[in-house]
């Protein structure tokens, strides 16, 4: 094939790349977007996931965070973070009764309300489990590897979270406050 040829087909196979791409409904990932301005929670400032809960809704610019119990009233909702597990589980052991292998588990429970009790968000519960081999000989790795694995899914938690709050539709809303 001559040059301008090859190149015209890899210019057609890249247009075809992008048409099919856009057909199909794919698209970049956007801001969050929330149906509420304020928002109250209850999590302590000694949770993880409340943190990183926390910074990422900081983040987005939109919304106007309370954390002070007389506060409650004004806000347009509300988030409670009823529970969060972390559990360490052996799954696996040698004959001599060691530890070979660990599943760690990551458990929150939350919901979303108005601060009259509608609930917008019922009860829910966010799961993650991740494998982690274990070796007596390399305890202090593995437990830098298991402060890794809680924070991975610890932050899986947390998006899934923000697209929960993003997805709730204002119909339960009270009216925006100027």
């Amino acid at each position: 094939m001559t040059h301008p040829r090859r190149s015209f087909l890899h210019c057609l196979s890249l247009v075809a790349l992008t048409g099919g791409l856009t057909g199909c409904g794919f698209a970049l990932r956007q801001n969050n977007e929330f149906a509420f301005k304020t928002l109250y929670t209850n999590f302590t400032a000694t949770s993880p996931v409340g943190v990183e809960l926390r910074r990422n809704l900081l983040g987005t610019g939109r919304i106007e965070l309370l954390t002070d119990p007389k506060e409650m009233p004004r806000s347009d909702a509300i988030l409670d973070i009823l529970s969060e597990d972390r559990q360490q589980v052996a799954v696996g052991v040698s004959a001599t009764g060691q530890v070979r292998e660990l599943q760690l588990r990551l458990r929150v429970r939350f919901r979303l309300r108005t601060p009259q009790g509608l609930e917008l968000i019922a009860p829910t519960d966010l799961y993650q489990q991740r494998d982690l081999s274990f070796s007596e000989t390399a305890a202090l790795s593995k437990e830098i590897e298991q402060g890794i694995l809680y924070r991975d899914m610890q932050t899986d938690i947390v998006q899934q979270i923000m697209r929960r709050l993003s997805a709730v539709k204002p119909q339960g809303l009270p009216a925006a406050k100027p």
